[in-house]
């Protein structure tokens, strides 16, 4: 039996919806992704991926790849490989826009595991993302796991990183479960305490509005 995780419904009605405002996604179970928070990241994503399909899709840090293929820029700044965009994400100024983009815990690092150590740069990398939505309008939607990067969380608690909708995951068993949770529930989780990896997420939505 394929394990189910339940989410305040994110973008759109479901079949699948069991609860007034819920939808289930499946865990997304593989070799690697059984023991940590991708379990949880690639469903949620994938479900906004779809509806996007066909139009510019960019992801920030390359994550989706190695789980999943479908047709959208990469760019990382620091894995070298074919067709990934190595530049910095508050620099990025491609010759396109994109209808959606994607970020899956990526955020974090970006400012924290760099030399020198930058505590407000994500505020400028998300900025500059919000600058490469197409003047139609589209979203954007960020994974990040609590507690790894310190000043990220006090951004967050101070409200500097604000999203147009926000929520929040809790693991809540050695078995890599997770339930939807308040703020108050996640917003002091440590990163691999007491469980490995990520023991606190939120998922973050912004919407772009037309600029035209």
């Amino acid at each position: 039996m394929i394990s189910k995780f339940t989410l305040l419904y994110l973008l759109q009605k479901s079949q699948e919806t069991q609860l007034r405002l819920g939808k289930t996604y499946r865990y997304f179970d593989s070799v690697k992704t059984w023991h940590g928070e991708r379990a949880v990241e690639i469903p949620i994503v994938m479900d906004m991926v779809r509806k996007y399909q066909g139009t510019n899709i960019l992801e920030i840090g390359n994550v989706l790849s190695n789980h999943v293929r479908f047709e959208h820029d990469i760019l990382d700044k620091y894995e070298i490989a074919k067709g990934i965009i190595n530049e910095d994400v508050v620099n990025f100024r491609p010759e396109k826009s994109y209808d959606l983009i994607v970020s899956i815990s990526t955020l974090e690092h970006v400012g924290w595991d760099e030399k020198p150590r930058d505590n407000m740069k994500i505020p400028r990398a998300i900025e500059n993302m919000k600058a490469l939505i197409t003047p139609q309008g589209g979203m954007i939607i960020i994974t990040v796991p609590l507690g790894y990067n310190s000043a990220l969380d006090k951004l967050l608690k101070d409200g500097i990183i604000r999203f147009s909708k926000q929520y929040h995951l809790l693991r809540t068993s050695t078995g890599n479960e997770w339930k939807e949770a308040s703020w108050e529930d996640v917003k002091f989780t440590k990163y691999n305490t007491p469980l490995p990896y990520a023991n606190g997420l939120l998922i973050g939505i912004i919407t772009v509005k037309p600029s035209i």
